[in-house]
């Protein structure tokens, strides 16, 4: 689960972390009675989206006076904000965060993300901050610096001398970046993150350390634990199919393709579409069922990939294990007769019960094409869905 800037800012504040103050706004006379809170002279107005590069994108401007606050909130609230992360149909500003201007003398990149490969905590720093990570990480990977912290012993003042000497920080700004890591690690790990972003972390005129912006993503599975991070959430910035699927436990995201997939196991999920882009056409959607899919919850995913407009035809792959094949065919029966069928759909089964499943859907009277394989399978909907365009 992502959170908007304001409020991942507000979750640091709570544990000493260094931010400018600020104060989100749902209309223009809230963003200006926040800008009469702050001090002044300079004021930020920034869009709240779940994505990044919003200053690119027209979302984050510098203005400094009340009445700049008040023309830039028009501007903003309700306008569409395309940015590299939001794809071209951009995302729907329906929040501001009006923040005090701060004098940046440099700008750093810090952020804490799990290693799964070292079952650690990884920080990652460097002094390319402002850009894109990924930028810096193809052009100038030597200016990345990685380190992992043991759970079992937290941050050591050695990691937060790491930093430091990472980002050329002496003095009393060594001592800062050696205060502000466990913060943000106590944070991360008590929060439940998945990911702690902040770019840029800058030093400002006067030789403070302040996360000027921050991107927060909580781990799904520990929301349970965490009621005031769950209030948080903003389901206007989500796909209405996303969260329809977590209700049926069900792991989908929705891409830009053409052919929507049904398939059990994350794995098998990433090799279909893999191999759908490999014969030509492209995947419409993420979707793992899961090993243990019972036919309510394919019927379910299936009204959510018929649901998706840009879908020309749907493919059904299942290697049964948990999942039984006549569980799953059974459950794509009833999907059917429910929701109608107005595109092509090919099924590929294979595994425990897959003759049984094979039957139902040939006695089923459905338009439903049998693949014998993963390969078969997709050449078959990418030609399906070219014969019906």
């Amino acid at each position: 689960m992502n959170i908007h800037e304001h409020q991942a800012k507000a979750v640091l504040k709570a544990y000493g972390v260094p931010v400018p103050l600020g104060f989100p706004a749902f209309s223009v006379d809230e963003a200006v009675k926040a800008a009469e809170a702050l001090p002044g002279p300079v004021y930020v107005v920034k869009a709240q989206i779940h994505a990044g590069g919003r200053g690119k994108g027209g979302g984050v401007k510098v203005v400094k006076s009340l009445a700049d606050v008040k023309a830039e909130a028009e501007k903003m609230l309700g306008m569409t904000l395309v940015t590299h992360q939001t794809g071209p149909k951009g995302r729907l500003v329906r929040r501001l965060y009006i923040e005090e201007g701060a004098a940046i003398a440099k700008e750093f990149y810090l952020s804490m993300l799990v290693d799964r490969e070292t079952s650690r905590v990884a920080v990652v720093v460097s002094t390319e901050g402002g850009m894109d990570i990924e930028e810096v990480a193809h052009k100038t990977p030597e200016k990345i610096i990685t380190f992992s912290i043991d759970p079992a012993t937290g941050v050591f003042p050695h990691h937060g001398r790491h930093v430091a000497d990472a980002l050329g920080l002496k003095g009393d700004l060594a001592k800062q970046a050696g205060t502000l890591l466990p913060q943000l690690y106590r944070a991360f790990v008590e929060k439940d993150m998945a990911l702690l972003e902040i770019n840029p972390l800058i030093v400002t005129g006067d030789d403070k350390l302040r996360v000027l912006d921050a991107k927060i993503g909580f781990d799904d599975n520990a929301l349970y634990r965490h009621e005031d991070i769950r209030e948080l959430r903003d389901e206007t910035e989500e796909d209405p199919k996303e969260i329809e699927a977590t209700k049926h436990d069900l792991n989908y995201i929705a891409l830009d393709g053409e052919i929507g997939c049904m398939v059990n196991g994350a794995g098998l999920a990433m090799a279909t579409m893999d191999i759908i882009k490999l014969y030509g056409s492209e995947p419409a959607n993420f979707l793992d069922i899961g090993g243990s899919a019972t036919a309510e919850r394919v019927t379910e995913a299936f009204k959510i990939i018929t649901a998706d407009p840009n879908v020309k035809g749907i493919l059904v792959n299942i290697f049964g294990g948990i999942a039984r094949c006549d569980t799953i065919a059974e459950g794509v029966v009833v999907a059917v007769k429910e929701v109608g069928l107005k595109v092509p759909l090919v099924v590929r089964l294979e595994g425990t019960n897959v003759e049984l499943g094979k039957k139902i859907l040939a006695e089923s009277g459905l338009n439903v094409i049998a693949a014998n394989d993963l390969s078969d399978g997709a050449e078959k909907i990418v030609k399906a869905v070219r014969d019906a365009a």
